[in-house]
């Protein structure tokens, strides 16, 4: 969850960290810090509670802080309240070893305890300081150097790490090391450089390394140097960003977010782009072959949050299109309920990070029961990028506000062209409807565009309205019923609106008691065939009191006849009608939330990537 930098060069140190932390914010905003240090001298550091600006105020943006080589730290809180006492880096008494950590020491107790009988004390509730004083007790206890000190500490810590660390015998230097948390070193002429993620990095080099878990790295002024945990030297390959940096920042909107948004058309006409050429979809470079796919028996989708609301789509359209049996899974619950997976099965993970701690571990697991599996991920060299044995690439760009939405995009897409090609390749489809899938794909960019333009000031005047609403609920059939999930999420996670997503048909099976006078349901009706079926749930909430937001295709003109508030999207292949139907939901959630003057990107109690449990 939480974002580090570092760096070691010529510049300044700390104006260059603080404007890493600031495109790291999205990873954590409870508090933030910085450890610099200027040659030969004692390392300086400075913490600060809250966001980031108050950090970068207490420090005049850096510039109160001399030194070349420095650290910092943007803290979502795991262990010990956000304070400034647990915020980062922590360091020993005499700043001798001073670091910054992402991820969970889940022993850290029994090592404290440990070290307090070795002489330790302890500053802070949180378990980076006692892997800080547990490295320093090996690194006094061997002087055996930087290296050897880490190594100890990696084999004694059960848990997930990110760790850079500074030693005061090592001017100009950092030392690495890496457990299931993300680390991305980059590197440039005559410097070195440290980040949790890409954007940081954009504007200072695209040449980076990907260290490996259980691996630990010495960077010098441009010089980089990698060793497994017995401390041999290692060899890694330079792997090239292609990112644009611009695409890292706001580029004139108020908000990422709104921004993020706009930037769907883009994002689905690109991850389109990338697997249709000459008017068929090729899946080689992801490495199915047609034998794997009319091989497969069962495909089991397996992800977190926003991820898993795009795998509940893609079951609808596979099993729909491909007659394969899937199974769509909470990576949380999936990997700790032994699952049976079956002989030629396909298990998905779907991750916009590619570092999501659950889904992370749902597909160690599938591995090590010999299913193949495949990524969905946006990252290029993420974690699970690289331990999947296929990988489908999104081209979303890099996405900064905690609130997902042109990577959800991406996702939807992906299953789409998956759920498409495998009905082609097992001839569940005539050629003439696959090109007619194919068509109806390639003009949803151009959709989403229309959408955006047509109907956002009449959604920021609704979501005006109901802005200050206690409760809503979202209801849909079908396919519909997935897109209600993600549009709740969306509402819930940037307004503090209580709000939940239900299959309409379940409503009166218990939860259409809490419908009452004024209370705002938000209808999906996208699918022909459960259009009437829709209208009699929508009675029946409405003539309970509900006030009515409905969102269904063009041309379903009666709806006005039962709701309050229409939205309407262009007409599509219903498989893909929640490419755009969550558009107008997007938009509702994020003006509901600037509506209230809340921090749109960086919603209380969240972090983009969920790399802990």
């Amino acid at each position: 969850m939480c974002g580090i930098v570092g760096y070691t060069g010529d510049q300044q140190a700390a104006p260059i960290l603080l404007a890493g932390l600031e495109k790291l914010e999205y990873r954590g905003y409870d508090s933030a810090g910085l450890a610099v240090r200027d040659g030969e001298r004692v390392p300086e550091v400075v913490k600060a509670k809250g966001r980031l600006r108050a950090l970068a105020e207490k420090t005049d943006n850096g510039r109160a802080m001399r030194g070349n080589c420095g650290i910092g730290h943007t803290r979502w809180a795991t262990h010990g309240e956000p304070s400034e006492n647990n915020a980062h880096p922590h360091c020993t008494d005499d700043r001798s070893v001073v670091a910054v950590h992402n991820g969970i020491i889940e022993n850290y107790q029994e090592i404290r305890e440990k070290l307090i009988k070795s002489g330790y004390t302890f500053y802070s509730d949180t378990d980076t300081e006692v892997a800080v004083k547990l490295i320093d007790h090996y690194y006094k206890k061997y002087n055996d150097g930087p290296l050897d000190a880490m190594a100890r500490a990696m084999m004694r810590i059960r848990g997930t790490y990110a760790l850079a660390v500074m030693f005061k015998d090592y001017p100009e230097e950092i030392f690495v090391a890496r457990q299931d948390n993300p680390m991305i070193i980059g590197v440039g002429e005559g410097e070195s450089f440290i980040a949790s993620d890409v954007p940081p990095l954009l504007p200072y080099t695209r040449k980076v390394y990907y260290i490996g878990n259980q691996e630990l790295g010495r960077l010098h002024k441009g010089e980089i140097t990698f060793y497994n945990i017995d401390q041999e030297e290692i060899q890694k390959g330079l792997v090239t960003i292609e990112w644009d940096a611009e695409a890292a920042e706001k580029g004139g909107y108020e908000h990422f977010m709104i921004k993020e948004i706009h930037e769907q058309p883009r994002a689905v006409r690109d991850t389109l782009n990338s697997v249709i050429r000459d008017g068929h979809i090729d899946l080689t470079e992801a490495g199915l072959s047609d034998d794997v796919i009319r091989s497969l028996k069962r495909i089991y989708i397996v992800a977190c949050g926003s991820a898993y609301h795009a795998g509940v789509a893609a079951q609808y359209v596979i099993e729909d299109l491909a007659r394969i049996p899937v199974r769509v899974e909470l990576a949380s619950e999936f990997r700790y309920r032994n699952p049976i997976l079956e002989e030629n099965s396909l298990v998905i993970i779907i991750s916009q990070s590619g570092e999501t701690a659950d889904s992370l571990a749902a597909l160690r697991l599938a591995k090590s029961q010999g299913v193949p599996t495949m990524a969905i991920v946006n990252v290029v060299g993420s974690t699970i990028a690289r331990e999947a044995d296929h990988i489908f690439y999104t081209l979303a760009g890099p996405e900064i506000a905690v609130a997902t939405t042109k990577a959800y995009s991406t996702q939807l897409v992906a299953g789409y062209l998956l759920g498409v090609q495998f009905a082609h390749v097992r001839g569940t489809i005539t050629e003439e409807k696959y090109e007619e899938l194919l068509a109806a794909l390639q003009e949803l960019p151009d959709q989403i565009a229309k959408l955006l333009e047509d109907d956002k000031e009449r959604i920021q005047w609704f979501a005006a309205k109901y802005a200050n609403a206690k409760d809503v609920f979202f209801i849909g059939r079908g396919i519909d019923y997935a897109v209600s999930m993600e549009g709740s999420l969306k509402l819930k996670e940037i307004s503090y609106i209580h709000s939940e997503a239900y299959a309409a048909g379940e409503l009166k099976h218990g939860t259409i008691s809490l419908i009452e006078d004024g209370i705002l349901v938000v209808s999906i009706l996208t699918q022909e065939a459960l259009y009437e079926k829709m209208i009699s749930n929508m009675v029946e909430v409405k003539c309970r009191g509900a006030y009515l937001m409905g969102l269904t295709t063009a041309g379903n003109y009666n709806i006005e006849d039962t709701v309050d508030f229409a939205v309407y999207i262009p007409k599509t292949d219903e498989h893909f009608t929640p490419s755009l139907a969550v558009v107008p939901l997007q938009l509702l959630g994020y003006y509901v939330s600037v509506s209230k003057g809340l921090d749109v990107d960086k919603p209380r109690n969240l972090a983009k990537s969920v790399t802990v449990e």
